[in-house]
Protein backbone atom coordinates (compact mmCIF):
# COMPACT_ATOMS: atom_id res chain seq x y z
CA UNK A 1 0.00 0.00 0.00
CA UNK A 2 1.53 3.60 -1.04
CA UNK A 3 1.76 6.43 1.43
CA UNK A 4 1.07 8.72 -1.76
CA UNK A 5 -2.54 10.15 -0.93
CA UNK A 6 -4.76 9.72 -3.84
CA UNK A 7 -5.55 13.17 -4.35
CA UNK A 8 -2.04 13.76 -5.37
CA UNK A 9 -0.69 10.42 -7.54
CA UNK A 10 -1.57 12.41 -10.61
CA UNK A 11 1.63 14.26 -9.71
CA UNK A 12 3.68 11.36 -9.70
CA UNK A 13 2.25 10.03 -12.86
CA UNK A 14 2.24 13.13 -15.24
CA UNK A 15 5.95 13.79 -16.72
CA UNK A 16 6.57 16.32 -14.40
CA UNK A 17 9.65 17.44 -13.06
CA UNK A 18 11.04 16.91 -9.52
CA UNK A 19 13.10 18.57 -7.59
CA UNK A 20 15.65 15.73 -5.83
CA UNK A 21 17.05 17.25 -2.50
CA UNK A 22 20.05 14.76 -0.83
CA UNK A 23 22.24 15.90 1.43
CA UNK A 24 26.09 16.66 0.60
CA UNK A 25 29.11 15.06 2.83
CA UNK A 26 29.87 19.08 4.14
CA UNK A 27 25.97 19.15 5.72
CA UNK A 28 24.59 20.94 3.15
CA UNK A 29 21.44 20.34 1.09
CA UNK A 30 21.80 19.87 -3.08
CA UNK A 31 18.52 20.40 -4.80
CA UNK A 32 18.36 19.69 -8.71
CA UNK A 33 15.29 19.10 -11.05
CA UNK A 34 15.16 15.42 -12.48
CA UNK A 35 13.18 12.83 -14.31
CA UNK A 36 11.49 10.63 -12.27
CA UNK A 37 9.06 7.81 -12.70
CA UNK A 38 7.15 6.09 -10.02
CA UNK A 39 5.85 2.78 -10.18
CA UNK A 40 2.93 3.05 -6.91
CA UNK A 41 5.96 1.47 -4.97
CA UNK A 42 8.97 3.24 -6.18
CA UNK A 43 10.60 6.30 -6.88
CA UNK A 44 13.11 5.97 -9.82
CA UNK A 45 15.78 8.43 -10.84
CA UNK A 46 18.54 8.31 -13.50
CA UNK A 47 22.02 9.57 -12.64
CA UNK A 48 25.52 9.02 -13.56
CA UNK A 49 27.91 7.73 -10.98
CA UNK A 50 30.48 10.24 -11.73
CA UNK A 51 27.84 13.18 -10.42
CA UNK A 52 28.00 15.12 -7.06
CA UNK A 53 23.96 13.54 -6.62
CA UNK A 54 25.93 10.15 -6.37
CA UNK A 55 28.00 10.76 -4.02
CA UNK A 56 25.52 12.28 -1.97
CA UNK A 57 23.34 9.43 -2.01
CA UNK A 58 25.53 6.49 -1.68
CA UNK A 59 27.16 8.31 1.79
CA UNK A 60 23.22 9.60 2.74
CA UNK A 61 20.43 7.72 1.12
CA UNK A 62 17.82 9.98 2.68
CA UNK A 63 16.36 12.29 -0.16
CA UNK A 64 13.16 14.61 -0.96
CA UNK A 65 11.38 15.41 -3.92
CA UNK A 66 9.16 18.26 -4.39
CA UNK A 67 6.56 18.21 -7.34
CA UNK A 68 4.17 21.08 -7.89
CA UNK A 69 1.31 21.26 -9.91
CA UNK A 70 1.90 23.67 -13.13
CA UNK A 71 -1.73 24.06 -13.47
CA UNK A 72 -2.43 24.91 -9.59
CA UNK A 73 1.11 26.50 -8.13
CA UNK A 74 0.36 26.55 -4.52
CA UNK A 75 -0.40 22.52 -5.00
CA UNK A 76 2.35 20.18 -4.49
CA UNK A 77 3.16 17.04 -3.31
CA UNK A 78 6.60 16.01 -0.96
CA UNK A 79 8.09 12.39 -1.16
CA UNK A 80 10.44 11.84 1.86
CA UNK A 81 12.08 8.71 1.41
CA UNK A 82 15.74 6.36 1.60
CA UNK A 83 17.29 5.47 -1.80
CA UNK A 84 16.79 1.45 -1.19
CA UNK A 85 19.20 0.21 -3.72
CA UNK A 86 21.11 1.62 -7.13
CA UNK A 87 20.62 -0.37 -9.91
CA UNK A 88 23.09 -0.18 -12.91
CA UNK A 89 21.64 1.20 -15.86
CA UNK A 90 24.70 0.83 -18.17
CA UNK A 91 22.91 0.35 -21.29
CA UNK A 92 20.28 3.20 -20.73
CA UNK A 93 17.25 1.08 -20.75
CA UNK A 94 15.54 3.08 -18.36
CA UNK A 95 16.81 6.29 -19.40
CA UNK A 96 15.21 5.75 -22.91
CA UNK A 97 12.00 4.75 -20.35
CA UNK A 98 11.93 8.33 -18.82
CA UNK A 99 13.55 10.27 -22.37
CA UNK A 100 10.14 8.55 -23.54
CA UNK A 101 7.82 9.42 -20.30
CA UNK A 102 8.99 13.40 -20.61
CA UNK A 103 8.40 13.09 -24.60
CA UNK A 104 12.28 13.93 -25.67
CA UNK A 105 13.32 13.27 -28.85
CA UNK A 106 16.68 12.84 -28.02
CA UNK A 107 19.99 10.69 -29.44
CA UNK A 108 19.79 6.80 -27.18
CA UNK A 109 21.45 6.02 -25.21
CA UNK A 110 23.48 8.88 -24.14
CA UNK A 111 27.02 9.81 -24.03
CA UNK A 112 27.47 8.91 -20.76
CA UNK A 113 25.93 5.39 -20.66
CA UNK A 114 28.31 3.24 -19.03
CA UNK A 115 28.10 5.79 -15.93
CA UNK A 116 23.79 5.53 -15.95
CA UNK A 117 22.30 4.28 -12.58
CA UNK A 118 18.95 4.16 -11.30
CA UNK A 119 18.05 5.30 -7.68
CA UNK A 120 15.15 3.27 -5.97
CA UNK A 121 13.75 5.20 -3.74
CA UNK A 122 11.30 3.32 -1.02
CA UNK A 123 8.73 6.49 0.01
CA UNK A 124 8.54 6.97 4.25
CA UNK A 125 6.49 10.45 4.64
CA UNK A 126 4.65 12.67 2.60
CA UNK A 127 3.30 16.35 2.74
CA UNK A 128 1.07 18.01 0.42
CA UNK A 129 -1.40 20.56 0.01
Amino acid sequence: MSIIPDSHTDLLDRPLFGHLGTVRDDGEPQVNPMWFAFDGEFLRFTNTTTRRKYRNVTAEPRISLSINDPDQPYRYLEVRGVVERIEPDTEGVFFAELANRYRLDMALPPGDVEHRVVYVVRPTAVSYQ
